[in-house]
């Protein structure tokens, strides 16, 4: 089972651009579609962005597409999300998830691992 540590979070004016990571551990990096989801305060966790193993596909959930890139360095076991032009709606906590599928990942089931999250607040 691989591990995940997220960072890159913090306090940013509507606007501005954050990038997150996600770093891995525990397991071989390159084997897992990774993914990440936000939950805001008394929302359900949502889909936020996915990347296959070998960062040839991507997806975007509507409300980020255009703004936030998904990426991954297999050979730093990280995965990124680019995030600009934030807004205020996008204030949540963000969470890495890594599934032995895409669909798996996007699903957000209980396969695979999630990180412990990291806060991301956009002030208007």
């Amino acid at each position: 089972q691989v591990q995940l540590v997220e960072s890159g979070g913090g306090l940013v004016q509507a606007g501005g651009s954050l990038r997150l990571s996600c770093a891995a551990s525990g397991s071989t990096f390159s084997y897992y579609a990774m993914g990440w989801f936000r939950q805001a305060p008394g929302k359900e966790r949502e889909f936020v962005s996915a990347i296959s193993w070998s960062g040839g596909s991507t997806y975007y959930a509507d409300s980020v597409k255009g703004r936030f890139t998904i990426s991954r360095a297999n050979a730093k076991n990280t995965v990124y999300l680019q995030m600009n032009s934030l807004k205020p709606e996008d204030t949540a906590v963000y969470y890495c998830k890594a599934g032995g599928t895409v669909a798996s990942v996007v699903r957000g089931d209980d396969s695979g691992s999630w990180g412990q999250g990291t806060q991301v607040t956009v002030s208007s």
